[in-house]
C-alpha cells in the first residue's frame, strides 16, 4: 500500500478496508514497530495476518492508535496504559455507534 498510500494520501487510512503495512502504521502513528508488536501482545492491537513479508493491519486503526500516541506523550504513559486506552477508545467508539443506529432508528 506504500505506493498507493502515497498517491491517495493519508485519507486512504480512515477507511476501514484498507490495510496498511506495520512500517507504515509505525510511521504514521508514531510509535515503533516493537511497540505495535507489545501492543499485539497485550491483545489491544488486533493484526490482519500474520508476517508474510510484514504484518498487516486494518486502516481503522490508525486514528485510535495516533490518539493513543499522543496521549502517551503528553502524559508519559507507558505501554501497558497505552494497551488500556485503545480498548476504551474501540469500547467508546463502538457504544457512540450503537448510539448513532438507535438514533436514527427511533427518529424514523
Amino acid at each position: 500500500m506504500a505506493t498507493q498510500a502515497g498517491e491517495r494520501g493519508e485519507l486512504a487510512w480512515l477507511d476501514g478496508r484498507e490495510t496498511i503495512t506495520v512500517t507504515e502504521l509505525s510511521r504514521v502513528c508514531a510509535l515503533s514497530a516493537a511497540d505495535l508488536e507489545e501492543l499485539v501482545g497485550y491483545g489491544a492491537l488486533e493484526p490482519l495476518r500474520a508476517p508474510l513479508p510484514e504484518t498487516l493491519f486494518s486502516a481503522e486503526w490508525v486514528m485510535p492508535l495516533r490518539q493513543v500516541a499522543r496521549l502517551r506523550r503528553d502524559l508519559d504513559l507507558d505501554l501497558y496504559a497505552v494497551s488500556i486506552l485503545l480498548g476504551l477508545i474501540q469500547r467508546i467508539e463502538g457504544l457512540e455507534g450503537e448510539l448513532r443506529s438507535l438514533r436514527a432508528r427511533s427518529a424514523g
